[in-house]
């Protein structure tokens, strides 16, 4: 009697039969409730490494889904290989799993640095009006502004800075040694993805060599910390006084020991430079032993690039020295 009232009211509320046949769906829209994952491919993208040398990268391996193993052949392709899978059955090219998580790795931006310039790029729509808004303003960020940029911290020092620059005339040919730097996708084949690390190098100067040297383009002066200064066990009686100011990243002022010259040595062991590097040195903590800045940069004509994690400088004879960055150290 349930059986029969339960149907009563379905037959009512459907205004059909229970029992009525289902019309038959147009082919093509059956399974409608997929996921996009199992409707559409994954984008095909061209790395500048092969995939079996892309999964091997522990970085990127680590953020790899391994599949279980098993001994079947997963495929119609049994004499075709699948690094991935470990498994017969079809090429790692044409894999399908692992073509969806370097889908998500390439979206996400992890593995940027391992695209060609032919890879497909996924352009980032503007954000509409109901979806910008104001944000409130506490304060401002700054780079570190101040120091020997300029000619120096007096107001002489910077007057005869600019009479030697508006007298010099350009040449747009630059030094007979100079060389042209270029960064290409060589460059990246030794890079391990990061996300967003600096570059960070090693130096020789008062003969020892500093790690964690951080090659900053937004510092206005060279600055050496005073811990690192004393593990270079240099003498204070060599620091020159410094009347000028020296701010830091929230406008706050930072101590200045003074300021001294030092020769300083960047090779990448097949070529060297030595250029003499005055450096500010400053009272502050930072997990850096050197900031190089921009001084030191335009003298050594370096040119830093975060993404290929390298800076390269000309030596005197015309040969372009690559400084690798120290990734772990960064």
């Amino acid at each position: 009697m349930r059986v029969n009232e339960t149907t009563t009211g379905r037959t009512n509320q459907e205004g059909r039969r229970p029992y009525e046949a289902r019309k038959p769906q147009p082919r093509g829209q059956a399974g409608g409730n997929r996921s996009a994952q199992e409707r559409a491919r994954p984008t095909r993208y061209d790395f500048v490494v092969e995939l079996k040398d892309l999964i091997a990268v522990p970085n990127i391996a680590e953020r790899l889904r391994r599949p279980v193993k098993s001994d079947k052949v997963l495929g119609p392709r049994k004499d075709s290989w699948c690094e991935f899978h470990e498994a017969f059955g079809h090429h790692i090219n044409n894999c399908l799993s692992l073509g969806y998580q370097l889908d998500e790795l390439v979206k996400s931006g992890f593995l940027k640095d391992y695209l060609t310039e032919l890879a497909t790029t996924v352009a980032v729509p503007e954000p509409t009006e109901d979806q910008a808004h104001e944000m409130p303003v506490h304060g401002e960020v700054h780079t570190i502004s101040g120091g020997c940029s300029g000619g120096g911290p007096t107001a002489s020092q910077r007057k005869k800075y600019a009479r030697g620059v508006n007298s010099v005339d350009e040449k747009i040919s630059g030094d007979p040694w100079e060389s042209d730097l270029v960064f290409t996708r060589a460059d990246l084949r030794d890079v391990v993805p990061h996300d967003n690390d600096p570059v960070v190098i090693s130096v020789v100067t008062a003969g020892r060599k500093v790690h964690r040297v951080l090659v900053d383009q937004g510092s206005s002066t060279d600055v050496m910390f005073w811990l690192t200064f004393n593990k270079l066990r240099l003498s204070p009686d060599l620091l020159r006084s410094y009347t000028g100011c020296l701010y830091r990243f929230v406008d706050n002022l930072v101590e200045v020991r003074g300021y001294l010259e030092l020769r300083t040595t960047f090779t990448d062991g097949a070529a060297s430079r030595t250029e003499s590097i005055r450096y500010l040195v400053v009272k502050a903590n930072s997990a850096y032993n050197i900031l190089l800045g921009r001084p030191a940069l335009n003298r050594l004509r370096a040119v830093s690039s975060t993404r290929h994690m390298k800076m390269k400088l000309p030596d005197l004879s015309g040969r372009v020295i690559v400084i690798k960055s120290d990734q772990e150290e960064a």
